[in-house]
């Protein structure tokens, strides 16, 4: 799950089908922690798609995004996705030595690594004390859903601060987790927040993406994005979608209930649940590669860990039909 090698990614069809062929319906895609239920499209103005992007959207984003996130007094810059951000980040700090707890989301360790940063997995957060300047951690976790207590994480940040350092929180999974989030406590030095909008908007091809910090970190970030760093419909569908509060709310519990009936299902079929987010599953099985490619045959795309050749991530069903075809699928594997 860590690797400095091309990392591998949810959602790819084009190689699941020259892995398993062309599956005999279409694909139910449960590798991804996206929601399935995206958020409903609003009309558009057509002047948004003639017109450069105003400063004023961005501005009436970001106003959105922070009432959203409880941090109306940090700096934010907003980009074409988090993964943007994750990129682009370990340009703007001088190398240092970084640690990233993990298991997680490859391309953290694989971006500082190729920003010439020295770079260490650690799987115990309490080894970083005595000798990293950077710590990078997903808050809840990706895959297992890990939490790092947000008390925590702010003597982290403090630590780090007084060693002119920083902890970055990719916080993609907090929209299900909200009391995890530590963006309200952006602006002090130290500390980092990315924030992504596709993942529980369900809108993962907007390509939307923050970042939280102190006043010189963002504005660095910012000047490095340029002008234009997201398109107006973007900004558009983000900021009403942000002040959607009944959508968010019924979205949430909504959300809980799939996972809970996910988790029922799998461990139903001897899978043990190793971690969970209300986007997505871990579980543990001794046949967990040769489920993963029943399963694909039948045309269910999930998520293999190669290094872990035991765990499987599964995200959630998007519709009664795509429930069914699971439920089915899985007691044709037998378990």
């Amino acid at each position: 799950m860590s690797s400095a090698a091309a990392p591998r990614h949810g959602g790819n069809l084009a190689a699941a089908e020259r892995r398993f062929g062309i599956p005999p319906e279409p694909w139910v895609d449960l590798s991804t922690g996206i929601n399935p239920h995206a958020y409903p499209l609003p009309d558009l103005a057509a002047d948004l798609w003639r017109r450069l992007p105003e400063t004023r959207n961005v501005a009436a984003l970001i106003d959105a995004a922070a009432e959203y996130f409880d941090s109306t007094s940090a700096p934010m810059a907003v980009a074409h996705g988090s993964q943007a951000l994750i990129q682009l980040l370990p340009h703007l700090i001088r190398p240092s030595p970084v640690a990233v707890l993990g298991p997680t989301y490859d391309e953290h360790e694989r971006a500082w690594r190729n920003a010439g940063h020295s770079v260490a997995a650690v799987d115990d957060i309490d080894s970083v004390y005595s000798h990293t300047r950077i710590l990078v951690l997903a808050n809840p976790n990706n895959p297992d859903g890990r939490i790092v207590p947000p008390n925590q994480i702010e003597h982290l940040a403090d630590v780090m601060a007084d060693r002119g350092g920083l902890v970055v929180v990719d916080e993609a999974f907090a929209d299900v987790a909200p009391e995890v989030s530590v963006a309200s406590l952006c602006g002090r030095h130290g500390l980092a927040v990315l924030r992504s909008f596709g993942k529980f908007f369900g809108l993962a091809g907007m390509r939307l993406g923050f970042m939280l910090g102190d006043d010189e970190l963002v504005a660095k970030l910012r000047a490095a994005l340029g002008p234009w760093p997201v398109s107006g419909p973007a900004l558009a569908v983000a900021t009403k979608a942000y002040q959607d509060a009944e959508w968010i709310a019924q979205m949430r519990t909504r959300l809980h209930t799939d996972r809970l009936r996910l988790e029922a299902l799998l461990q139903g079929h001897g899978m043990a649940r190793v971690g969970a987010t209300d986007l997505f599953v871990l579980v543990r099985h001794s046949q967990a590669l040769d489920i993963a490619s029943a399963l694909g045959h039948a045309g269910i795309l999930i998520r293999e860990f190669p290094d872990r050749p035991d765990l499987l991530r599964f995200g959630l069903p998007g519709s009664d039909e795509a429930w069914e075809r699971l439920t089915r699928a899985l007691e044709s594997v037998g378990g």
